[in-house]
Parts: C-alpha cells; sequence; structure tokens
C-alpha cells in the first residue's frame, strides 16, 4: 500500500519541494478516517513522489479518486502538488511518472 504524491515540474523548485510535506499532511488529514489509513500507517508508510508535466498533473487528478490537492498563495493559488490517498493499486498511468529528482 502506498501514498502517490505528485508535483508539478512547472513551478518554481523550491515551491516543489515545500509542497510534498503540505500534500502527505493534507492528504493523512483529509482520509484520516478511510478504512485503509490505519493499515497504511502501522504497517507501510510507502510515499512515492513524482515530478509531473501540467498535463500528466491534470491526467492523474481526472483518472483517479480520493486526493487532496495544494494550492500555492505565492504562485496566485496555483495547483502545485496533488497527494492521493493510500491504496493497493493505482491506475497504470501512475507507474510512468517519473520519480522526484529522477533525470
Amino acid at each position: 500500500m502506498k501514498m502517490y504524491i505528485l508535483v508539478r515540474r512547472s513551478i518554481p523548485l523550491g515551491h516543489q519541494v515545500n509542497c510534498v510535506g503540505h500534500a502527505t499532511l493534507a492528504c493523512y488529514l483529509k482520509f484520516k478516517d478511510h478504512a485503509d489509513m490505519p493499515g497504511w500507517l502501522e504497517h507501510s508508510y510507502k510515499k512515492v513522489t513524482c515530478q509531473v508535466s501540467d498535463e500528466e498533473f491534470e491526467l492523474a487528478k481526472n483518472s483517479c479518486e480520493d486526493w487532496a490537492i495544494i494550492n500555492e498563495s505565492d504562485l496566485n493559488y496555483e495547483p502545485v502538488a496533488i497527494a492521493f490517498r493510500p491504496r493497493e493499486k493505482f491506475p497504470e498511468i501512475f507507474k510512468t511518472f517519473k520519480l522526484f529528482g529522477a533525470t
């Protein structure tokens, strides 16, 4: 079981790094009462953090339910990151996203 966190590559790197923590916490707080959350916290706590294009960001948001989005006030409240509730399986498209910092 894992949580995916996607960060838009088009925003400044400092904002990307900062919003990963915000997205993780926002996702936990939004879904803390979901049946899968206790198992994830106790046995897994895995997270996959990826940098994605703006198009991939929208594709992911529209292909998987149960997410928390982070908007950045310094960037006119643009959405900068999205974290998806921990689960066993994600849509196949998630496997194509590049890990944060990967070249």
